[in-house]
């Protein structure tokens, strides 16, 4: 259901100013809370009220002189009762301006302005809100005034501490609306409550209905665009899980909403300040000036791969870039030209490096990802490189697939070693994906596949055999020379390779075989490392499909050198060539 069709009233109000009779109908289960619910209230409270803090939505539905309160309960009954409190201890004179009344419970008002304990066990709800009054009692003794903090938190509440006013049209579906919230467990989003904000009646001074109806065509429309996961996945590395509508993103944009801010409500915060200094009409333009900026981006061949890459590699963030975007230099707005200069100041930063990176090693937890940094700019810009018309980086591919996220490793091209082999089944399945690259490398290796079979048909398979074997095979299959590259970047690539343990140690030519099945089948497979086990890099010359050897590692880094030279800080290191 979308809440903000509905015709609606939305404002945010002082706890001390809400006023009237509310009901809380029968669709609602009683009050609830328990102590460590009502003491994070007051400690909230107590802690923050000195800041404007904001209480989460009270929605409710006008019914004649009443309210029904659908959603907010716990919290205002809460609320009721802290006031109620105050004034019996404290504050005799104060007024309260709200009752609360339960539909299943008779006399529910009465009790909510005693809380008489005689009556607290004729029904549950009676029982959580005289223990609810009992645990403000607790907590009121706790504090080392008790009346500078009664004063304290009556100010708060009457001048600081806010709600969220959600009051829907008296034709509104309450149930629908109840389940929708509660049952459902989907709270009000900051989007939903901005786009409130806009279609408010009370807004019809400002804008009129067919203004509001136009701005509800638009917002659909860009929630629509922004479900493209191309478009999506080029902005941010988060899944619907962060954001429960799209636009957010873009309304957290213009907030300037902090990445490490918990604060459910911040960004409508900020839009409702907003509202009292602007016009709505003006704050509707920003909300679609900002869309189209990032949509230009998107469409921008360049652009997309700078920014893409820059959110990708988690070295920029999509704010960051945004504040980038805006920055005024020499009294005017940037330009692209030097928004495009900046970006690439940012992707060289990524790169920097203190050394060479032929010096850095995959067995160095340091250095990992500093080398998946770097190949994944490597296959970012060459698909850039390769032209505008056909080629365009699939960052949503590359951070989803099948709606979960990929995790990328560092694997080596041609392995040696048996990392993480210690099953007797990952020894066999080794055995058995090797057994066609040997045969496939002709006659006089009858005997070493004779092994390789006997060995897999084994019950029990002992170590000390598997790796002679492992090692004859690893020797036919590898060309001869320096094995110093091993854990170089001149023999990594960014595999999304699966937990099999054998197949991570395979040889080059079984991974070569496995990515090319992989391919086949529509997995995605990053530019680079497919042009790697292709040999797409080595000179038809040196060209041998079953090997990764010293040709293929220099004519690797030939190729990211000349993709990367804008961007590197020193060209990597090649290794000499055999003699």
């Amino acid at each position: 259901m979308n809440l903000a069709k509905a015709d609606i009233k939305l404002e945010t109000k002082l706890v001390g100013s809400v006023e009237g009779n509310f009901d809380i109908p029968s669709y609602q289960r009683g009050y609830r809370w328990g102590k460590d619910e009502v003491y994070r209230l007051l400690d909230d409270i107590y802690t923050n009220g000195a800041n404007n803090y904001c209480l989460q939505p009270v929605v409710v539905r006008k019914n004649l002189d009443r309210y029904e309160l659908i959603d907010g309960q716990q919290r205002l009954t809460t609320m009721f009762i802290l006031l109620k409190y105050i004034q019996k201890e404290f504050k005799p004179r104060i007024k309260l301006n709200y009752s609360l009344s339960y539909e299943t419970r008779t006399n529910s008002e009465a009790f909510l302005n005693s809380v008489e304990k005689e009556l607290a066990e004729t029904n549950i709800d009676f029982f959580h809100i005289y223990n609810a009054y009992q645990t403000i009692n607790g907590w009121f003794i706790d504090q080392k005034d008790d009346v500078i903090a009664a004063d304290k938190l009556y100010e708060y509440l009457v001048e600081r501490v806010k709600i969220i006013w959600y009051e829907v049209d008296e034709s509104e579906d309450a149930i629908a609306l109840f389940t929708r919230l509660n049952i459902g467990k989907i709270p009000l989003t900051s989007a939903e409550l901005v786009k409130a904000m806009f279609l408010s009646r009370d807004n019809n001074s400002e804008m009129d209905r067919e203004k509001q109806e136009e701005i509800s065509l638009q917002w659909d429309n860009i929630e629509k665009e922004l479900h493209n996961n191309s478009l999506w996945y080029f902005l941010t590395n988060h899944s619907n899980v962060k954001y429960q509508t799209r636009i957010d993103l873009i309304l957290d944009l213009i907030s300037g909403k902090p990445a490490d801010n918990k604060e459910k409500y911040y960004t409508f915060f900020y839009f409702d300040n907003l509202n009292k200094e602007e016009n709505l009409n003006e704050i509707w333009k920003e909300i679609q000036h900002t869309f189209l900026i990032l949509k230009d981006w998107y469409e921008d061949h360049e652009l997309y791969h700078k920014i893409g890459y820059l959110i990708a590699s988690n070295t920029k963030s999509l704010q960051d870039i945004f504040v980038l975007s805006r920055r005024i230099i020499d009294g005017k707005g940037i330009t692209k030209k030097q928004f495009k200069s900046e970006l690439d100041v940012y992707i060289r930063k990524s790169v920097a490096l203190n050394g060479n990176y032929s010096e850095l090693s995959y067995e160095k937890t340091a250095d990992y990802a500093k080398i998946s940094r770097l190949l994944l700019l490597f296959n970012v810009e060459s698909v850039r490189q390769n032209g505008e018309q056909t080629h365009w980086f699939p960052f949503e591919k590359f951070k989803f697939q099948k709606s979960s996220k990929v995790s990328w490793s560092l694997e080596h091209i041609h392995a040696q070693q048996s990392e993480g082999m210690q099953k007797q089944d990952d020894w066999k399945e080794w055995l058995r994906l090797h057994t066609p690259s040997i045969v496939s490398l002709g006659d006089g290796n009858s005997e070493l596949i004779k092994e390789m079979e006997t060995a897999c048909a084994k019950e029990r398979l002992e170590r000390l055999e598997f790796e002679d074997l492992q090692q004859k095979v690893i020797q036919k299959l590898s060309s001869q020379g320096n094995t110093e590259y091993m854990h170089s970047i001149a023999n990594l690539a960014l595999l999304n390779m699966s937990d099999n343990a054998a197949l991570n140690n395979s040889t080059f030519d079984v991974k070569r075989n496995a990515i090319i099945e992989m391919d086949k089948k529509g997995q995605f497979i990053p530019f680079c490392t497919k042009m790697v086990f292709l040999k797409y890099y080595t000179p038809s010359t040196s060209n041998q499909l079953h090997f990764w050897g010293q040709p293929d590692r220099i004519a690797y880094i030939k190729a990211i050198n000349s993709t990367l030279k804008n961007y590197l800080p020193k060209a990597i290191s090649i290794e000499k060539e055999a003699e």
